[in-house]
């Protein structure tokens, strides 16, 4: 077999593996979406085909009229988005510092970031919510951003970090010489040339804090502050089967937002991810 044909047997092989893992995992998503566009006589009857006989759209109407799940659909999207900006506020001087100061214990400090991110929140559900509770933090979108930033930061510093290795430092010198001190050099030359990995650091750490269930299921117990996530949980608990379309569609609008964010914007947070990675 020549070179030429080994390589594309290759491609091949290649294709066909990625094309199993997304059918595994897409799978269960088509499946919602035929739950989702079913009618309740339908599901009611226990009607397996993949295909519904009737669709419909009346499922998703009913969750996108309901104040109830509008209400979840703000919280999650506030929680998400101000956890980020605030990630974007703690990790960008962090990794600004990691990547052009010398100090001793530099490595080690990074490792250490780093191992932060290897805890689940599973271990520290007790003491965690013992100690919000202390400080009076419970029932609080405020204690969940904390929560939510304090989770974020390890992954969004590596990210910001391997950006900001990418831009020169001869560009870090060249406005040093020019008359800027360092904060000046971060705010004028390295926020400007880091814009697409504080970007993709963003989305993730937006996608992060929208997935998230066990934080605010731990902390908030009031509806009128509960995310999508926890809303969902507590709707299919109160239901029979009867509301499994509607459970369904709730599903969907939940998690479609995030997986389209990625897919479309895959390049960008690939490529943030990889910056300073190669250096020469």
């Amino acid at each position: 077999m020549s070179a030429a044909s080994r390589e594309r047997l290759g491609d091949a092989l290649s294709y066909l593996f990625m094309l199993v893992i997304f059918v595994f995992f897409a799978w269960p998503l088509l499946w919602l979406l035929s739950l989702a566009l079913r009618t309740r006589k339908e599901v009611f009857l226990g009607v397996s085909r993949f295909i519904p006989k009737a669709p419909t759209l009346d499922n998703f109407a009913m969750i996108l009229s309901s104040d109830k799940f509008l209400g979840y659909l703000w919280n999650a999207l506030k929680l998400s988005s101000l956890s980020a900006i605030g990630c974007l506020v703690v990790a960008l001087p962090a990794a600004y510092a990691f990547s052009r100061f010398k100090f001793r214990g530099k490595g080690g400090w990074m490792m250490a970031i780093l191992s932060v991110q290897m805890i689940s929140p599973l271990v520290i559900m007790v003491p965690l919510y013992r100690y919000m509770a202390a400080i009076g933090l419970t029932d609080s979108h405020f204690g969940v951003v904390m929560v939510y930033i304090a989770l974020a930061v390890p992954t969004v510093t590596w990210i910001l970090k391997g950006s900001i290795d990418g831009i020169p430092r001869s560009l870090d010198e060249a406005a040093l010489i020019d008359g800027c001190n360092r904060w000046g050099v971060f705010v004028r030359v390295i926020l400007p040339l880091s814009t697409p990995g504080i970007a993709s650091a963003f989305i993730i750490s937006v996608i992060a804090g929208w997935s998230q269930f066990l934080v605010p299921f731990l902390l908030i117990t009031r509806e009128a502050l509960t995310p999508i996530g926890v809303g969902i949980f507590q709707y299919a608990g109160t239901q029979n089967d009867s509301s499994i379309q509607l459970l369904a569609a709730a599903c969907l609008v939940s998690v479609v937002p995030a997986i389209i964010a990625f897919l479309s914007l895959q390049r960008l947070i690939l490529g943030a991810m990889t910056a300073g990675a190669v250096k020469g």
